[in-house]
This record gives structure tokens, sequence and C-alpha cells, in this order.
């Protein structure tokens, strides 16, 4: 299993890399922490070098 990003979504729909190099767990549980503060903003989880969609925390999908 490679590394992990942790990805992040404004109110504009621009995306920004929060983290990258994690492993897994770590990456899941920093989103799930940055999602926790209540910020309007998405925050998801990706493998590294892989363009997949937003996923919430918990690594359920989400709409974007």
């Amino acid at each position: 299993m490679g590394t992990h990003r942790v990805m992040r979504q404004d109110d504009n729909g621009n995306r920004f890399l929060v983290a990258k190099g994690l492993d897994p767990a770590e990456a899941r549980r920093m989103a799930a922490e940055f999602e926790a503060r209540g910020h309007k903003q998405m925050y998801w989880v990706e493998e590294d070098g892989a363009a997949v969609g937003p996923e919430s925390a918990d690594g359920s999908v989400r709409n974007a």
C-alpha cells in the first residue's frame, strides 16, 4: 500500500494539498480532525499519485 495525501476544497471549488506522504490511517485521522473543526471546507484522502474523487474522513465517497 502506498502513501496518501489530504486534500481540501474551499467554498469556491478550489482544491489544495494539505499534507502528503502519510500512511492511510494517519491521512484519514488528519482529514477527520480538520472536518471536525466545523469549517465550510471539505477534506478528503487520496492515494499519492492517484487522481481519485473526494472522500470523507471515514473513506466514503463524497459528492464534490
